[in-house]
């Protein structure tokens, strides 16, 4: 049985935020509150695997990848607790992500030469992206999930 009642909740937000929503809402000609449960809700859904117990390890990859710095920043997830969160519960070796992969995510948000050089080293090669972001997740999807050569992800993300 789902259940559908709503309910209200206090949220402590910033006034550039609160004005943002406003701001949106009023061109779009809907209330402000819509605007607040599309945020609230695309966000729940590309955070939907940390709420899943039974997803563990390079399951947890797409959810740090796709949004990696902007949620190790605004959480301040320093590499040992991101970690944690990723490896927590895993058995199977083959479903670990390797610290130092953790680190990269950790740091592609402050220092993008770091990753690029670290990419560099572990893939042999230079990394065909100059944005790290796409860098890291083409290194990592490839490593982890497969089937992801350079330029992959492209075909990917337009499709999306």
């Amino acid at each position: 049985m789902v259940d559908n009642k709503k309910q209200n909740v206090s949220v402590r937000m910033s006034s550039a935020d609160l004005k943002r929503i406003k701001d949106i809402a009023k061109r779009m000609n809907v209330r402000d509150s819509d605007v607040f449960r599309f945020a609230v809700r695309s966000t729940l859904t590309k955070l939907t695997p940390l709420g899943d117990d039974h997803v563990h390890g390079k399951d947890l990859l797409p959810v740090f990848v796709g949004g990696g710095s902007e949620l190790t920043s605004y959480f301040n997830l320093d590499s040992s607790r991101l970690e944690r969160i990723i490896n927590e519960g895993v058995d199977d070796p083959e479903k670990m992500v390797d610290r130092e992969d953790v680190e990269m995510i950790v740091m592609a948000n402050i220092q993008e030469s770091y990753v690029l050089m670290r990419l560099k080293h572990l893939q042999k090669k230079q990394p065909e992206q100059r944005d790290v972001g796409l860098a890291l997740r083409e290194y990592l999807l490839e490593k982890y999930i497969g089937g992801f050569g350079p330029g992959t992800l492209k075909v990917v993300e337009k499709r999306a």
